[in-house]
């Protein structure tokens, strides 16, 4: 009678370890399909506008308008934006993003390293996010500036359209100070 007590407990903590072993199996085969972590960082971006506007022959777009161009590079998971009449401080020392993905949103913080002048102005920047697949993302960007101005919130279906644009009116300093409109 022992025997075969003994022998129910040791045959029911087999079954229970094999069903350990393969709940963790297929956790950690799952972890290894997902999708490559979103990674974004600044690559460029102008001199204050205010100081190129005088001497650029580039298409100009009116300082009313802050925008955001995107181009979609499906093969390397790139997504490409350029946000144009972004509002900083006129010497920041340093500008940077910080991006990350909150479901099925992209987030773009835009930030200064310091503001140095008693001033802003606009710049365009360039940003790269890697690790985006072809799917539909809201995209939405935090700026230190716009404080109460619309802001810059849309949808991107990087299945259907691998570019386009988005636009907001903005008329605040440091928007709207050099067009008549």
């Amino acid at each position: 009678m022992k025997k075969r007590f003994l022998l129910k407990r040791i045959m029911i903590g087999v079954v229970l370890l094999i069903a350990f072993i393969v709940v963790s199996c297929e956790k950690e085969n799952d972890s290894n399909s997902k999708q490559p972590e979103l990674q974004g960082e600044l690559t460029g971006n102008s001199i204050c506008k205010n100081e190129l506007k005088a001497t650029s022959t580039v298409k100009y777009i009116s300082d009313t308008l802050s925008c955001v161009e995107y181009v979609f590079d499906e093969i390397n998971n790139k997504l490409i934006l350029k946000h144009i009449n972004a509002g900083f401080n006129c010497c920041p020392d340093s500008l940077y993003v910080q991006t990350s993905l909150n479901g099925d949103t992209i987030i773009v913080q835009e930030y200064e390293k310091s503001a140095l002048c008693r001033c802003n102005c606009l710049y365009d920047l360039d940003i790269e996010l890697n690790g985006v697949e072809a799917k539909i993302y809201m995209v939405k960007f935090i700026e230190p500036y716009a404080l109460d101005q619309q802001e810059i919130l849309f949808e991107l279906d990087l299945a259907n359209n691998y570019e386009g644009s988005f636009c907001v009116t903005r008329k605040q300093y440091p928007w709207g100070v050099n067009d008549s409109e």
